[in-house]
């Protein structure tokens, strides 16, 4: 969302969520693992991003605590 123009986005990480769990859970299915014995796994890295231009635009200032901790800073 802070790509597209958006203030901020925080949420789960998608790399991880795509590449780490679901893709655990595939080799399991190919190797024969019914689907309701393969355990749901939760995201564990989350990411912040925020969208300085449009912080500015809409007046706001971002606190410098806020931008050091975030993943991503849009400029």
């Amino acid at each position: 969302m802070a790509e597209e123009g958006g203030f901020a986005a925080y949420g789960p990480s998608l790399i991880g969520v795509f590449r780490d769990p679901y893709g655990r859970q595939l080799v399991q299915l190919l190797h024969g693992v019914k689907v309701a014995d393969i355990p749901i796994q939760m995201p564990t890295k989350f990411e912040l991003w925020i969208n300085l231009k449009t912080a500015k635009t809409m007046g706001v200032t971002v606190p410098e605590a806020l931008l050091a901790r975030a993943d991503k800073v849009i400029e």
